[in-house]
């Protein structure tokens, strides 16, 4: 089957049963064309420098892929540049028939298949799997106390957006992803900031940190627009790097006393910070009381609570124990499934969000209805069709087992937090 006609039949059902099946069909009918092209618009590594792509308003007299091919190589490794990648590109377009251009080759360019479909479809039923852009994620420390022991870093938890920065020397190019690898183009003097900086790396770096404004809803919603973002307080705050071919392999062996050396080895811009650290010995009394010192410390200042990274830890690109997570509460990211009317003064406004979603392999289930403001609750219900699958993140005090079952669990005076995600489904 032609690829943009799976992407069509894709795009046309919602139901991820269906998608599963669509994925597993032409897996098993060994589409390489189809699973090339998903592969480089999902494939967070390769970026082809393009910022627009025109989309298709007549019929052409078509292209083939190896055209496209062709193209997309010299738009990776950056040999069609500027306005001969302009025409080169408008020239496609407009030899294409629209449904060919506009379905398939111009998602490619724009790296969004638009068909609710990620990486983990695509590798969980297929066999041609496509490489994942993960960064280092942390583990509540409340489920793992036995690893709060010896030498430890200790940071503030920031409450922001992560950020993570490809600066590739060999292209001459610096990007700003997501944590799921979703490129970010709204942070113009960070890019403009390590674009500035790149002559002083040896070799291609990778930089792992959170950005940050004076209101975190407002960041939210600049990072959402299509143009004209305002984000000039914006400041990315940096806890990590490493050469960038150790994060596209998975890990970084050299210990994170070295990674800091190297992140005080550069000269940042105004709108980049490193994150402060201390170094404490969790294993000794003095180190106890300094920790529980600095913990307050960083909850005062206004801080959500503290990271503790191990002084040999490496870096791994997946949720790890390697770095834990300490707060005075839990926060979870659900899957809104339903909403529900408010009664009494609520009524006509959204009443609780139906949540659900899996967290520390326990299947939680639950109403939100408290940290929702008169506003909110106005808002949310004249949108509430569209609230359905969206993530919500949720603060609470505790995971609590459900009293009903035994494979269903709760949470103890849960409040709603806000919404994370550019998409129904995906978190930011």
């Amino acid at each position: 089957m032609q690829p943009w006609k799976v992407i069509q039949e894709l795009e046309s059902d919602n139901s991820r049963l269906k998608k599963e099946a669509i994925i597993k069909r032409e897996s098993d009918a060994d589409n390489i064309r189809f699973f090339n092209g998903i592969g480089a618009a999902l494939d967070g590594f390769r970026t082809f420098g393009v910022q627009k792509v025109p989309v298709a308003k007549k019929d052409g007299t078509g292209i083939t892929q190896t055209e496209f091919d062709d193209v997309l190589r010299q738009l990776e490794d950056r040999t069609l540049t500027g306005n001969a990648m302009k025409d080169v590109i408008q020239d496609l377009c407009d030899r294409s028939n629209m449904e060919q251009w506009n379905d398939w080759y111009r998602r490619i360019l724009i790296k969004d298949l638009r068909c609710g479909m990620t990486h983990k479809t695509v590798n969980k039923f297929s066999t041609m799997k496509v490489p994942v852009f993960e960064c280092m994620l942390a583990t509540d420390s409340a489920k793992h106390e036995k690893k709060m022991v010896g030498e430890m870093l200790i940071e503030p938890k920031l409450d922001g957006v992560r950020v993570i920065v490809i600066c590739d020397v060999d292209k001459d190019e610096v990007k700003l992803f997501s944590r799921n690898g979703k490129e970010l183009s709204n942070f113009p003097e960070i890019n403009q900031q390590f674009d500035e900086m790149l002559d002083q790396m040896s070799e291609s770096m990778v930089f792992d940190g959170e950005v940050m404004s004076d209101d975190f809803q407002t960041l939210m919603r600049e990072i959402h627009r299509k143009g004209g973002a305002k984000t000039k307080d914006a400041k990315l705050n940096l806890f990590d790097c490493m050469p960038l071919y150790n994060f596209m392999d998975g890990s970084c062996v050299d210990p994170i006393t070295e990674r800091k050396k190297w992140l005080d080895g550069y000269k940042f811009g105004p709108n980049i910070n490193v994150v402060e650290s201390v170094r404490i010995n969790l294993s000794d009394a003095d180190g106890q009381k300094q920790f529980a010192d600095y913990n307050k410390m960083c909850i005062d200042r206004g801080f959500e609570g503290i990271m503790v990274k191990p002084v040999g830890g490496i870096y791994e690109c997946k949720r790890s124990t390697g770095w834990l997570k300490v707060k005075p509460f839990i926060e979870v990211s659900l899957k809104v499934t339903d909403v529900e009317e408010g009664t009494g003064r609520n009524a006509g406004k959204l009443g609780a969000l139906v949540v659900e979603g899996t967290d520390m392999d326990k299947f939680i289930k639950t109403n939100v209805g408290s940290g929702l403001t008169d506003t909110d609750r106005e808002t949310f219900w004249e949108a509430k069709d569209k609230l359905i699958g969206q993530i919500v993140e949720v603060r609470a005090d505790a995971i609590t087992q459900n009293q009903e079952t035994t494979d269903e669990w709760s949470l103890r005076f849960p409040r709603f937090l806000r919404f994370r995600g550019f998409e129904p489904g995906e978190k930011l």
